[in-house]
């Protein structure tokens, strides 16, 4: 009687646990060098949640584990974690997703274009943003245009243009180019440029 009783008691105080765990989204940050959440210091591994800012130095990378998707943060970088995307407030993160995971950086939005185990790479610098289409397609957007990113390609949005003419979308194969327009309008957000991406010994060579 007093074992069917505490066993009452067990499922009683462990049911609540679990449902409440099971509708949490667990994502865990690991660091490889010195690394930060939210200004402290990882020493090897964290919980974090949507809304953690991370960073890192030029000798250290992140990698934070969420369900269906991983982000790699390289080094010198700092990106905010928001659960089901990723935002790039500077440097680089390396996305693997499955489950349509995306990434912000700036203006630029960029989402898979299918569930289908897609990678890419987002880097935000100094007036430009760079996404590279590592495996899978990708949608990316500026706010005013969408278009397509095939696998192979990269894509740089440069913010510094803004208002000036000469900025269009050239997308380049076969030596052949075509192009979209160009924002002269003051506060006009300016086309994508996409252009072929040559990879080469695992990296990508610029234009």
């Amino acid at each position: 009687m007093r074992t069917r009783i505490f066993l009452c008691w067990t499922m009683i105080l462990l049911l609540p646990v679990s449902v409440m765990a099971a509708g949490l989204s667990t994502a865990m940050a690991h660091s490889y060098g010195a690394s930060w959440l939210n200004g402290a210091a990882i020493e090897h591994a964290s919980a974090i949640f949507p809304g953690d800012l991370v960073q890192t130095n030029s000798g250290s990378i992140l990698k934070i584990d969420a369900s269906g998707s991983t982000v790699t943060v390289l080094s010198d970088s700092l990106v905010k974690f928001e659960g089901d995307s990723a935002a790039i407030e500077h440097g680089s993160a390396k996305l693997k997703t499955s489950n349509n995971m995306s990434a912000r950086a700036g203006i630029v939005t960029v989402t898979p274009a299918s569930s289908a185990l897609t990678e890419f790479q987002v880097t935000r610098g100094d007036g430009t943003v760079q996404v590279i289409a590592l495996k899978g397609d990708l949608h990316i957007s500026n706010g005013a245009q969408t278009t397509t990113l095939s696998q192979g390609q990269q894509a740089t949005q440069t913010i510094a243009t803004l208002g000036q003419k000469g900025v269009g979308t050239v997308i380049a194969g076969q030596k052949l180019a075509f192009s979209i327009g160009a924002a002269t309008a003051a506060g006009a957000v300016p086309a994508i440029r996409v252009v072929e991406a040559v990879q080469k010994k695992g990296s990508v060579k610029k234009p």
